[in-house]
């Protein structure tokens, strides 16, 4: 099982704070550092405000050496398709090849509202994700020299020269994630190398994976993606230890076991993460909310990773 450390800056967060925290992780081992993509809190004063999450992505990029970098997952509401790959592949590039890109199809409203960016209905957002993969992976496959056309719905793109290109080849690794049963297995069956469920209960995640196996039997694919899940992370040595840890993230114990949460001793959360490995994933991401608390960091680097 690898594990990666999931922030959410948008509940608000510094570059500093993400840097050290980045650091932190690459200096214990973790498998990779990823970021939300939001611009606006869902709970507090969010200060000192919301963040770009490429920006953010190629500071690191040039900040660390070792550790994996991505999106769980970049709104394809907030961003035109050619541009992001753009981006994409240049933080790519600036990193020496470990970038992994997440996209999903945005679902908060009101940081769309609150911040100028238009909203779709569901069925539009799907349509759009559904194109921005097409034309991104499209991007990162032409053959230098070559150029890219594309004829969609929402997106044109005429004589594209496809430039810059990625690192990585063929490709950064593409996320796919969400809780719909039949049109996000489908794109991950079709376009994603892993995909994630976030924020479930455990028994929950091996139904989620099955769907996309049998998308991409559907669609012929055997080579299948790599499965993840996402899940807050609450650890302490102790049960006083934890309870200060969850209260300081405004948490209920119970209520965190309840939802799949990584939430005990470290003994205990070796028992949950076996739960997931047994349902499938072979990647899980930690959702640590109290970016200041860096031993809480090393604390699960030390005494649950060995186990694993």
């Amino acid at each position: 099982m690898r594990l990666v450390i999931f922030t959410e800056p948008q509940q608000g967060a510094s570059h500093d704070d993400l840097r050290r925290l980045a650091q932190a992780a690459e200096a214990s081992g973790y498998d990779g550092f990823f970021r939300s993509d939001h611009f606006l809190t869902m709970g507090g004063d969010g200060l000192p405000g919301p963040s770009d999450a490429w920006l953010t992505l190629a500071a690191l990029a040039v900040q660390t050496s070792r550790i994996r970098l991505g999106t769980l997952v970049t709104s394809a509401t907030f961003r035109l398709p050619g541009p992001l790959a753009v981006a994409v592949a240049q933080a790519d590039q600036m990193s020496g090849g470990r970038i992994e890109f997440g996209l999903g199809g945005g679902w908060f409203e009101a940081e769309h509202t609150a911040y100028g960016i238009p909203f779709p209905p569901l069925g539009e957002r799907f349509d759009r994700l559904e194109e921005q993969l097409e034309i991104i992976t499209g991007l990162w496959a032409t053959p230098p020299g070559q150029t890219y056309q594309f004829q969609g719905k929402f997106y044109q793109l005429t004589d594209s020269p496809a430039l810059p290109k990625p690192a990585q080849s063929p490709r950064p690794p593409v996320i796919v994630g969400g809780h719909g049963k039949k049109r996000t297995p489908a794109l991950a069956a079709r376009y994603a190398d892993e995909f994630n469920i976030a924020f479930v209960k455990v028994e929950d995640v091996a139904p989620s994976f099955e769907r996309v196996r049998a998308a991409s039997a559907a669609i012929g694919r055997t080579n299948l993606p790599e499965f993840s899940a996402a899940a807050v992370l609450c650890v302490g040595r102790d049960d006083a230890e934890l309870r200060r840890r969850a209260a300081a993230i405004g948490r209920e114990v119970d209520e965190m076991r309840e939802n799949g949460g990584i939430v005990g001793t470290p003994d205990q959360v070796v028992d949950i993460i076996k739960q997931y490995a047994e349902a499938g994933a072979t990647r899980l991401f930690l959702q640590v909310l109290d970016l200041s608390d860096l031993d809480h960091v090393e604390l699960v680097a030390s005494a649950v990773a060995p186990q694993l």
